[in-house]
Order: C-alpha cells, then sequence, then structure tokens
C-alpha cells in the first residue's frame, strides 16, 4: 500500500434498535404507526412477547415475513442475562440479573398455597438509606429502564414454565425489590401498564403492589395514574426514630405521609386497604407503647398492617424482635380493630428475605461504614 495512501472508508453510527420489551401500549403504537402498520399489530406483538414468551420474530407466525424482517431490522425483543437462580428449602426462588452495563439486580418469587408471588427491583441499588435494610449498604447506582423491569417478569415466567412440575405461575407482582419504585416513577408506571394490559400479563390491579417508603408528591401522582395496591414502609411512629430508620422522613414527615395515606384512600373503594410494612426491630420500635401510637396515627385508614421479623445482616447494628414482643404488638393492634399479619420470613437461606437484596454489586457510596455505629433508639 503507498506510504501517501488515504482511507476514504466512512465509519457510519450504528443504528440502535427499538428493544419491544420496554413498550407499553401507547409507545407500540406510535412504533407501529411510523413502520405504517395499523394499530391491531399492537396487540398482535404484545401477545406474542408476554403472552407466549417470544423473543424471535421469526417464531410470530401470523405476520408476515416482509414485517418480521422489517421488525429484525429496526427492533428487538431484549432481556436480561440469568446469572444465578437459587431455590430456598422453603420453595422461594431467588435469581440474580445481569445488567449491560454490569449492574445486577435480584428477583424473588414466593410460592404459596393460593397465589405465587414476584418480588422485582425499580432501581439498582437504592438513594434511601434506609439503616434496616442491606440495599442500603451499596449505595444507588440508577433507575431500572421498562424494558428492564418488565424483563424480570418475562423470565421468571419463562423459568417457572421450564420447571419438571408446572403451574406454579406469577399471580401477583410487589414492587418491594431493590430501589424505590416511586423515585423511578415514569418507568414503574409504564411497567405497570403492560402487566395489567390484557394482552400481555393480565394482572388484576388488585394483585400489582407499590411499596413506598413515602415520596409523597408520587403518592398523589400514583392515585392518578393507576388504581394498584399501595403499601407504605412506615417503621415507625415517631418522627425522630423515623429519621434514622427511614431518613426521607426528613424531607417528608409523618404528618405528611399519614395525610398522603388519606388522600390516596379517598380514591379508592370503601373495600381497599392501604397496606402498612412494619419491621420488628427488637429494643427499638416494638414496645407496647409504639403499638397503641400505631393505632392513633393510622386512625381512620382502613389498613392491613404486616408485622416484618427483622431479617440480619452483618453489622446492621439491629436484632430480631422476639416471637413474644411480636405477637404482643399484633394483640394491641388487633384489640383496636386493625387487621394485622405476621409476615412468615421465606427464602432466609439464600439472602432472599425481606431487607436481604444487595444485588452484588460494588457499594458506590462507602455507606457500609455507618452500619459499624450503634443506631439511635436502641435499648441495648
Amino acid at each position: 500500500m503507498p506510504e501517501n495512501f488515504v482511507s476514504t472508508r466512512v465509519n457510519f453510527p450504528q443504528i440502535e434498535k427499538t428493544n419491544l420489551m420496554g413498550l407499553n401500549r401507547q409507545d407500540m403504537a406510535v412504533f407501529f404507526a411510523e413502520l405504517g402498520e395499523k394499530p391491531f399489530r399492537v396487540s398482535q406483538i404484545t401477545k406474542w412477547i408476554h403472552q407466549l414468551n417470544i423473543s424471535d420474530f421469526d417464531q410470530m407466525t401470523n405476520i408476515s415475513k416482509a414485517l418480521r424482517a422489517q421488525l429484525k431490522d429496526k427492533a428487538c425483543i431484549k432481556a436480561l442475562d440469568v446469572i444465578e437462580d437459587q431455590i430456598s428449602k422453603d420453595g422461594t426462588r431467588k435469581w440474580v440479573m445481569g445488567l449491560e452495563d454490569n449492574n445486577r439486580i435480584e428477583v424473588v418469587y414466593i410460592p404459596e398455597d393460593d397465589r405465587g408471588t414476584l418480588c422485582i427491583s425499580s432501581q439498582v441499588g437504592c438513594a434511601l438509606d434506609c439503616s434496616f435494610c442491606s440495599t442500603a449498604r451499596q449505595g444507588f447506582s440508577r433507575n431500572l429502564t421498562v424494558a428492564e423491569i418488565l424483563s424480570q417478569v418475562w423470565l421468571a415466567t419463562r423459568l417457572l414454565d421450564q420447571e419438571i412440575k408446572p403451574g406454579r405461575k406469577i399471580t401477583n407482582v410487589v414492587l418491594m425489590g431493590m430501589g424505590e419504585p416511586l423515585l423511578n416513577f415514569e418507568n414503574v408506571m409504564k411497567a405497570i401498564d403492560v402487566m395489567l394490559d390484557d394482552f400481555a400479563y393480565g394482572l388484576s390491579k388488585r394483585r400489582v403492589t407499590v411499596s413506598t417508603a413515602g415520596v409523597v408528591p408520587a403518592m398523589d401522582r400514583l392515585s392518578e395514574r393507576h388504581d394498584v395496591q399501595l403499601a407504605i414502609s412506615l417503621h415507625a411512629t415517631r418522627d425522630e426514630l423515623r429519621d434514622d430508620l427511614v431518613p426521607i422522613n426528613k424531607k417528608y414527615n409523618l404528618k405528611e405521609l399519614i395525610a398522603a395515606c388519606h388522600r390516596f384512600m379517598a380514591t379508592r373503594s370503601p373495600r381497599s386497604r392501604l397496606t402498612i410494612e412494619y419491621v420488628m426491630l427488637a429494643g427499638v420500635n416494638d414496645a407496647k407503647q409504639d403499638a397503641e401510637e400505631l393505632v392513633k396515627i393510622l386512625n381512620g385508614i382502613s389498613v392491613l398492617i404486616n408485622l416484618i421479623p427483622f431479617n440480619p445482616f452483618s453489622e446492621s447494628g439491629y436484632k430480631t424482635s422476639s416471637n413474644n414482643a411480636v405477637h404482643r404488638f399484633q394483640d394491641v393492634l388487633m384489640k383496636a380493630g386493625l387487621m394485622t399479619v405476621i409476615r412468615k420470613t421465606r427464602g432466609e437461606d439464600i439472602d432472599a428475605a425481606c431487607g436481604q437484596l444487595v444485588g452484588k454489586v460494588a457499594d458506590k457510596s462507602r455507606r457500609e461504614n455507618k452500619f459499624k455505629a450503634p443506631r439511635i433508639g436502641m435499648n441495648t
């Protein structure tokens, strides 16, 4: 080749394909309109992806070869990678799923006699720094995309269908995994659109639950956007203690949060109940006085209270309340007319229990140092 040769080759940028996994009905309609296709394609393709669990356009036999070729050129159906698949001795199943940026999230399936609950993540890590939750130790990386949220449901459905004993289906989805769902509001709402879509997963609005630590403005937006269930991570009845347990309380205190709960329930049917999550920490929030105060602040709200035994992790600084303490706490609430259940710990042997999800990614905030210090409010 001559020394003065100059290459005239042009490196064209690679066109990024649209991942149909992350499109709700409205976004899918825009995509097909731009292709010049009729609106019925939306339901058709949605069913192939989410009901029939198909990711290969060539297997979509009721669409033309020409459209299949066009879809292969402009779109893809891309799910996450399954890094680990663990099954607990109690039947709980946990998947570690890998993202394209090498981050990881965790997804948990909890089988019961009358239901199968899938607990999914909405963020990589969490920014809220709740002191009793191991996810907080890794810090916050980023929000999950719509495709990454839905991919958890899609993959879990596929993997469960491959079991030797079929029939363990997903009947409920709870956004209680890694992250604060209401801080990833739009992506979570679009993912819920698909979960409720009759041509996708067709879940009942009563079987989809969004959990929040108390992002008050987003709670108000949720009541306008979707008629799904809401769970409040309360965990304390005094601002001083909740500031430490759930630091977002410093921004939206108990008075504001409870007012938001009243507003939310005013938009729901009289038979609806707000779920209250309350982790039981020995000597911190499990006294009779705490239960009596909980009765007062929840006055006038139809609730279901979940008492959650604390699931220990290294250097948390907390201990699990005794069985006697948990049942005494429950008795106070039940005598006051508040429906209260004690949540059974599931998947503890594979770190799949509530508050134990860590995603196996590096801590980005050096928060682990905070867990070495004693927590306030402890009577030890």
